[in-house]
């Protein structure tokens, strides 16, 4: 029987996020993973135009959903599990690392972690390393964190993995880690496990920017292709080399746009937060907190 993971992308320009339907076509069961939720930052308000494009995919191929994977709190753009779950089912599911950053973040937020620690919004949290099923497909999860300490990348069959944030296309490199939690030491050590698998395993990466040289997104690669072409961490990277070269890049890098409202509800699975007493939600910004680079 084969195991081999029938893969679909969808790719949101404004976030640069590329997001993927991944079946087992023996079964039709799915999983959904690193959805993304529309919003306008000026507004304040979503819509779910992106994720209505991944249901009119699943509903046109009779797919049943089993999982709606995160590969870790996004920084960059919304999560549209809860929206997904509400219309397809599944399980949202991610690392049990998560709590490191749920108790990082309610720091600067001033949130009572007590609320996390007793109410985990998540469906279901990952162990490392742990085996799953998406239909009769196998599937585990490495533990790949440095961008975020909750980061994992799910090996999918024989032949598929998805990163995350972990890597970009070669030509682009790797993931800043200057978050909360994040370190660049622990990147290099993450992206060596990736690349101890498969030279031919196919690489499916969150975003693509669309370096000066290439005019076409992509959203694929390979183990190989990033163990040779890599422009940050190649097969002859030293890790020191590279601490010192992430951590300089870092130094200069904005802020991602969608950081502040993102992470809230990222790390509740989603969740929006309880409307008031005048029936309207609303968000927290840590005024002052983050260092702006602009």
């Amino acid at each position: 029987m084969s195991n081999r993971a029938q893969v679909q992308h969808f790719f949101d320009e404004n976030t640069n996020t590329f997001s993927y339907v991944v079946a087992d076509p023996q079964t039709n069961r799915c999983a959904i993973i690193d959805s993304v939720l529309d919003y306008d930052a000026a507004s304040a308000t979503t819509q779910t135009k992106h994720a209505d494009l991944i249901i009119h995919y699943i509903q046109e191929n009779s797919l049943s959903v089993e999982w709606i994977l995160e590969t870790h709190v996004h920084a960059d753009h919304l999560t549209a599990s809860q929206y997904l779950k509400q219309v397809l089912g599944g399980k949202i599911a991610m690392s049990h690392n998560i709590k490191i950053v749920q108790e990082a973040f309610s720091a600067i937020y001033n949130f009572d972690v007590k609320y996390f620690n007793s109410h985990q919004s998540f469906d279901y949290l990952f162990a490392d390393h742990e085996a799953f099923k998406i239909g009769e497909l196998n599937a585990y999860n490495i533990p790949t964190p440095g961008h975020t300490p909750a980061c994992l990348s799910y090996v999918v069959g024989d032949d598929a993995v998805f990163v995350g944030d972990t890597l970009f296309m070669p030509d682009y490199g790797t993931a800043r880690c200057d978050f909360p939690k994040g370190s660049a030491a622990v990147l290099f050590d993450s992206v060596q496990k990736i690349y101890q698998l498969a030279p031919e395993m196919r690489v499916f990466l969150c975003h693509d920017y669309l370096p000066e040289n290439r005019s076409k997104y992509c959203c694929e690669s390979s183990v190989h292709a990033q163990k040779q072409q890599n422009i940050h961490i190649h097969v002859d990277t030293k890790k020191e080399d590279f601490v010192t070269m992430r951590t300089q890049r870092d130094a200069n890098l904005a802020m991602p746009k969608l950081i502040l409202p993102a992470i809230q509800i990222n790390m509740d699975a989603g969740i929006f937060p309880e409307p008031e007493g005048n029936g309207i939600r609303y968000l927290k910004i840590p005024f002052n907190h983050f260092k702006s680079t602009n």
